[in-house]
């Protein structure tokens, strides 16, 4: 591979025009299939294997337009007095010339008289395309009335589907943030531009592929945000990585051409390994049983691999661009007074020791120490996740600047908490006959949490009754799981209880359940990866234990933030609430991905240091000095990036930027910096441990351990330079061992495979 990416990172920086019409031509072409074919990502709210999709289908089955979407509109009288009789007939003419809309219910009037509540059915789901975020026809209906000095909120579930959309400040964020790190890190403002644009780049063609899977398949709507929210990341990640080895070829002389060959060759493969990590977990989605995770781990594929390709070929093109303008200003100008045989004074001072390498070697003197404080550490910040409650967000996590949130309100406070979710029962007549349908609205309406029930109401062709019953308490609240499972454990043969709250409680079960699931699938097949790449069991074994505490603690800050609302008024929210029962799953493929990217970066290094020297410490110096910066940058980037989606009305949103900004900050500090060097320090030459039978199992995939030899190789009868443990762990202690090209094109001891 090695051979392959050398190649094309040379090949690109030496023909940059060639390589640039390449990509204008795939892009154009991407982009106008996109446009030609593509599709609009839109939701599907069928949940299959939820107990409550059998009395929705009963529903839609028997009553024409059930299933459909429908709309609240809450008329309120500021003064205390009975809306205007007049204008609510008005209004109810407005309402029923809207296109789609098929009946508005008459009014509900609250029991002191001042609020009236009027249901808008429609003859489509929500999740059709004429209707799905299209407010402005509610809006100007009702229009004329708040003209007349009422209040009109509006709620329900196609207004929630409009008022907050994404307002793109996350990427702007993200972008800005980027920029400034770089230009710290690279000390160029060349260097720290040339990621960012290639992210950019990546990004739009991967945009143009998730409209051609919304061709093809459905795609979340939420699909894109979370698409570009890892993308980005992880495309200035990528490019980062690239653009630090190739300076630091530079730095050691080679040309510009061949400096990006040899960055592709080496970092390259780190770039290939970790896509493919993220690739991995992404593909766990698919276990969590809900078609809308699949569309969230395809979107996100299609543009991880796009930002990939585009780190891989458009970073040695504007490398060679840029030319000696990557290293930084003071390095230029050191090179310059060398030329002219006078050295600036920078040039003759002694480098100076990274302070990555010196915070290495602090906590390799004492590694149990700093490995006991950082997993007490890391576990304390986990606690709170042993409290997690999840639960679907509804209108209550809004903003009170939305009009669905003061709706809400308006419904809570005029006709109870349980009036936001009512429990629908869908009773077969079939098989329950009229005594016994009287019998089970009267059981209904004694139960302790239920305030009232509503009338029941026949379908046309006689065939199923339905009614429906208001609890006690709001839907998000924490008994309403409790009282969905006891009412259906009572509930005779015949009936089904179903509607929105019943299908929340049946999603918070099911994501729940299916969370380890994914959890195992990842973890083991990401483990699997590791052991290929690293030949060791240790290694990945312990990756995937720091991987898995710095997810706990991300989940304990979450459940911190959200649940107990420790400072969740810094993020605009006004109460706590449960953490919404899509995002664990999500956070913990994506989060998993994005943590081996880093453990490859950083181990990748130190193993080749280690096969070099045979100093287990010394390796773990040099290869956190090595990767210290890239790693650091690219972590505040993507801290960056992730807190920037935290400023975005949804509050699911704010939920995976501030629970994957936790994350990757303590991954990137704690973990990388305390952590490993403290654990590889405590297991030296252990680290790189692996059975002999499992290592003729295992395939090679090796990632950076040497520079590509890419001349011509001799073979040499000589004992190399390898440490001990280096041989015992290449399986060549017993004899003398000799020199071949592997197929990857690098100098390999015979028997290392």
């Amino acid at each position: 591979m090695s051979r392959l990416l050398h190649r094309l990172g040379r090949g690109a920086a030496l023909h940059p025009w060639r390589t640039l019409s390449v990509w204008l031509v795939v892009a154009a072409a991407v982009a106008g299939l996109a446009a030609t074919f593509g599709g609009t990502p839109h939701d599907d709210y069928n949940v299959p294997g939820a107990r409550a999709q059998a009395g929705i289908e009963q529903l839609r089955a028997h009553l024409p337009g059930a299933g459909n979407t429908s709309a609240r509109v809450v008329v309120h009288d500021r003064t205390g007095g009975a809306p205007d009789a007049t204008a609510i007939t008005a209004l109810t003419g407005r309402l029923q010339a809207m296109p789609h809309v098929v009946a508005v219910l008459p009014p509900e009037v609250s029991a002191d008289g001042d609020t009236a509540v009027l249901t808008v059915g429609y003859d489509a789901p929500v999740t059709d395309t004429d209707l799905m975020g299209k407010l402005e026809p509610l809006e100007q209906a009702v229009a004329p009335t708040r003209a007349t000095g009422l209040q009109v909120e509006l709620g329900g579930e196609l207004p929630e589907s409009a008022v907050a959309p994404m307002e793109g400040r996350g990427e702007i964020i993200g972008i800005v943030a980027a920029l400034v790190i770089l230009v710290f890190a690279f000390g160029s403002v060349t260097g720290a531009g040339l990621p960012i644009g290639t992210a950019l780049v990546g990004l739009g063609v991967g945009s143009a592929g998730i409209t051609l899977l919304a061709a093809a398949t459905d795609v979340s709507t939420a699909a894109p945000m979370v698409a570009t929210m890892v993308g980005l990341g992880v495309g200035i990640d990528y490019a980062l990585l690239l653009v630090t080895r190739h300076v630091e070829y530079l730095e050691q002389g080679l040309p510009v051409a061949e400096a990006a060959g040899r960055a592709c060759a080496t970092a390259g493969r780190s770039i290939v390994f970790a896509a493919s990590t993220v690739l991995v977990s992404l593909m766990g989605l698919r276990l969590a049983g809900l078609p809308v995770y699949s569309s969230f781990g395809f979107a996100t594929a299609i543009a991880v691999v796009a930002v990939a390709l585009a780190s891989l070929t458009l970073v040695p093109v504007l490398a060679r661009f840029a030319g000696l303008r990557l290293l930084p200003r003071r390095t230029r100008r050191a090179r310059k007074s060398l030329t002219t045989g006078s050295p600036a004074p920078s040039a003759i001072q002694p480098a100076r020791t990274p302070l990555t390498a010196r915070w290495a070697a602090r906590v390799g003197r004492h590694p149990l120490p700093w490995a006991a404080a950082a997993t007490v550490l890391m576990l304390t910040l986990a606690i709170p996740a042993l409290d997690m409650r999840t639960w679907p967000q509804d209108a209550s996590s809004g903003a009170t600047d939305l009009t669905t949130r003061r709706a809400y309100d308006l419904v809570t406070a005029e006709y109870g908490a349980g009036a936001n979710g009512p429990l629908t029962f869908v009773v077969d007549r079939s098989v329950v006959g009229s005594a016994q349908l009287a019998e089970l609205t009267a059981t209904v309406r004694g139960h302790e949490d239920i305030a009232r029930v509503l009338p029941t109401t026949i379908s046309p062709d006689g065939a199923i009754a339905v009614f429906d019953a208001i609890p006690t308490f709001a839907p998000t609240d924490e008994r309403t799981g409790d009282l969905v499972t006891g009412l259906r454990d009572e509930l005779p043969a015949g009936v089904e209880l179903t509607g929105t709250t019943a299908f929340f409680s049946d999603i918070a079960e099911m994501l729940a359940d299916r969370l380890w699931v994914v959890i195992a699938f990842v973890v083991l097949v990401s483990v699997l990866l590791l052991a290929m790449v690293f030949r060791s069991v240790v290694v990945p074994l312990k990756a995937a234990v720091m991987n898995l505490l710095s997810i706990g603690a991300a989940y304990g800050v979450l459940t911190a933030v959200f649940q107990w609302g420790w400072g969740a008024s810094l993020l605009g929210l006004d109460h706590p609430m449960a953490v919404s029962s899509w995002v664990p799953i999500l956070m913990f493929a994506i989060l998993f991905g994005l943590s081996m990217d880093y453990e490859v970066f950083l181990l990748s290094r130190v193993r080749e240091d280690w096969l070099r020297t045979g100093d287990s410490h010394g390796a773990v110096v040099r290869g956190l000095s090595a990767t210290g910066r890239v790693i650091s940058s690219a972590a505040a980037i993507m801290v960056a990036v992730f807190l920037g989606f935290a400023t975005e009305v949804d509050a699911v949103v704010k939920m995976l930027g501030v629970g994957m900004a936790s994350a990757i900050l303590l991954d990137a500090t704690v973990i990388r910096m305390v952590l490993v060097p403290a654990t590889m320090s405590l297991l030296g030459d252990l680290n790189w441990w692996v059975p002999r039978w499992l290592d003729r199992v295992l395939p090679t995939v090796r990632v950076e351990d040497h520079d590509p030899d890419l001349s011509a190789t001799p073979v040499s009868s000589a004992r190399p330079s390898l440490p001990a443990g280096a041989l015992a762990a290449q399986h060549t202690t017993d004899r003398t061992i000799h020199h071949t090209t592997d197929r990857d094109g690098e100098r390999q001891p015979v028997g290392a495979r």
